[in-house]
């Protein structure tokens, strides 16, 4: 037996010893680093979506992310079921792996821009989540914070490890990259100050899923049925709900991402007027700082994916170099437009 069907006799006996349900079809879903993912459809027709994961070196981070998606199930937000095995954990340990089992919510990650009518929607579930988290306890982990803190230089300096890494692994868009990187550090230096100076002091921190991203939501006619791969961590809203309104993909290929955004966090503020104004304006500005702090996706070979998953980060990155000129070029607009969101009340 080769790997892929040892993989799949070994799920259907983990979901019978540990659930008590029997596979009739295994799907392998070729798409995740941290886990090994495959779609599941039983004998008497439950759908079902199976997590293995590589590594039971530290467990607790998804034991935290299950118990947090649970909590936002109870709470009626659109968050699959996670599935409590025999013992009731919600993460079990079978065939010398991790394994957590979950429904699969009907619809799709959508691979599209994001519509106005979904971004409406997606800003209605945030700001539902952001409500319901905000008295969740504050996971142990700690959402990183160098759009913020990190110095400039150390920041310039990651463009020539970049740089390096993607020579060795042999990246077939050499030229390009040279050419993002030095566009990266040319912005690094001119404008991290002045932007970040127009950042409040103080951020409202709490509990978030850290990771509710356009790839992390399952939709369907332009609704949300499923948020999925909770990351469970401690951040700060504004910083969610922006990089969030200013999707890459949407702000990279549509016409109409500047009213998505807006209509996002309109959306999102009807839902939980207690952030404050200062936050939600400067929601902008923190996408784009978020966006010049990171790398991920620059180079892709160190991660031995399928060609459809590396074709996928390398095409976010791309359209993070486009959704940062953009964003650069509307900053003080937005901005602008964004403040008004206040006039309908809620805190300054």
């Amino acid at each position: 037996m080769d790997e892929a069907g040892w993989g799949d006799t070994l799920t259907a006996e983990v979901l019978e010893d540990r659930y008590g349900l029997v596979a009739d079809v295994v799907e392998p879903v070729h798409m995740g680093t941290d886990t090994i993912n495959r779609r599941v459809l039983t004998d008497d027709g439950l759908r079902l979506f199976v997590k293995q994961y590589r590594s039971m070196a530290d467990l607790d981070p998804a034991r935290s992310a299950w118990d947090m998606s649970e909590y936002c199930r109870a709470a009626r937000l659109p968050v699959p079921r996670v599935w409590p095995d025999a013992d009731d954990n919600l993460v079990t340990i079978a065939g010398g792996s991790a394994w957590a089992v979950v429904d699969e919510a009907p619809g799709r990650v959508t691979a599209s821009a994001m519509t106005i009518p979904l971004a409406e929607h997606i800003g209605v579930v945030m700001g539902r989540m952001h409500r319901v988290l905000a008295a969740y306890p504050l996971p142990r982990r700690v959402q990183h914070t160098r759009w913020r803190t990190e110095p400039v230089e150390d920041a310039v300096a990651k463009c020539d490890i970049v740089m390096a890494r993607a020579t060795r692994h042999g990246h077939d868009r050499l030229d390009q990259l040279r050419a993002d990187l030095d566009q990266r550090r040319a912005d690094l230096r001119a404008h991290i100050l002045q932007l970040r100076e127009h950042v409040p002091d103080t951020l409202v921190e709490q509990a978030l899923h850290a990771d509710l991203t356009r790839t992390n939501l399952i939709i369907l006619a332009d609704a949300v049925t499923g948020v999925i791969d909770f990351r469970c961590a401690s951040a700060t809203p504004a910083w969610e709900l922006g990089r969030a309104a200013f999707d890459p993909r949407t702000v990279a290929t549509s016409t109409e991402w500047a009213t998505c955004a807006l209509a996002m966090v309109r959306a999102y503020r009807s839902e939980h007027p207690s952030l404050p104004m200062r936050e939600v304006r400067a929601c902008a500005r923190v996408a784009l700082l978020y966006m010049l702090f990171s790398f991920y996706r620059a180079t892709t070979a160190e991660y031995d994916l399928p060609r459809e998953a590396e074709a996928d980060l390398q095409r976010h990155w791309d359209e993070r170099q486009i959704a940062i000129r953009r964003l650069f070029d509307d900053l003080e607009g937005l901005e602008d437009e964004l403040a008004t969101l206040g006039t309908s009340g809620g805190v300054a």
